[in-house]
């Protein structure tokens, strides 16, 4: 077998490793610039982390290809695209995302954005309530449960809810920020962060990918 036919084998095994050891680097630093409020809770986030650092890097080389206009950055562990100069927020008018959610085809697992202190964060739906049809509401795993009145008067709790399109999810993925109208600094994504970006059905925003 020649050298230049095992290329194909070995490069997703270097994306994998360049990953592993970004993220690897990324969490210890996030845990040793930390409050330690009780050694117990460091000793456990340290012995699961391999876990979620494996997941992760496995997810993000498997999905890369489905990523849309995105590129995977191996050596930063993050999405990278060409970020837009304002907030991507045409279309978004509050009864008009309320709509998408409201017309059906939830479920749980769903990846879904939300605009926080301009920048859009992924955050997935745990929960639907379907008990009436009048009263329909859906709770996310961290900003919680969503209605028409919470949708339509957006500034509640500072969380506004959106609805998904490449813009928006493309945003989401690379940590793009805005402030004052002017582009900002990428924000780092959490493993959670990554691992629902690897989740997200860029075909059909109303289904999630498994990996």
């Amino acid at each position: 077998m020649s050298q230049e036919s095992l290329w194909p084998e070995t490069a997703p095994s270097n994306c994998y490793a360049e990953l592993c050891n970004a993220l690897y680097e990324r969490e210890l630093n996030l845990l040793a610039t930390s409050q330690v409020t009780s050694v117990s809770g460091v000793q456990a986030k340290l012995k699961s982390l391999p876990y979620y650092i494996k997941r992760t890097a496995d997810a993000m080389v498997s999905s890369q290809q489905n990523m849309s206009s995105l590129s995977l950055d191996t050596q930063n562990a993050s999405w990278s695209f060409k970020q837009q100069k304002k907030l991507p927020l045409t279309g978004q008018e509050p009864e008009s995302v309320w709509q998408w959610y409201h017309t059906g085809g939830l479920a749980v697992g769903l990846v879904i954005p939300i605009l926080v202190n301009n920048r859009i964060v992924l955050d997935s739906i745990d929960r639907i309530d379907l008990s009436t049809e009048d009263n329909f509401r859906f709770r996310t795993n961290v900003f919680g449960w969503f209605d028409e009145q919470r949708v339509l008067n957006s500034a509640i709790n500072n969380a506004a809810l959106l609805k998904p399109n490449k813009r928006v999810m493309n945003a989401a993925c690379a940590g793009h920020c805005w402030q004052s109208d002017h582009t900002y600094l990428p924000k780092t994504l959490s493993l959670r962060e990554l691992l629902l970006s690897c989740a997200i059905n860029w075909r059909n925003f109303k289904n999630t990918v498994s990996f």
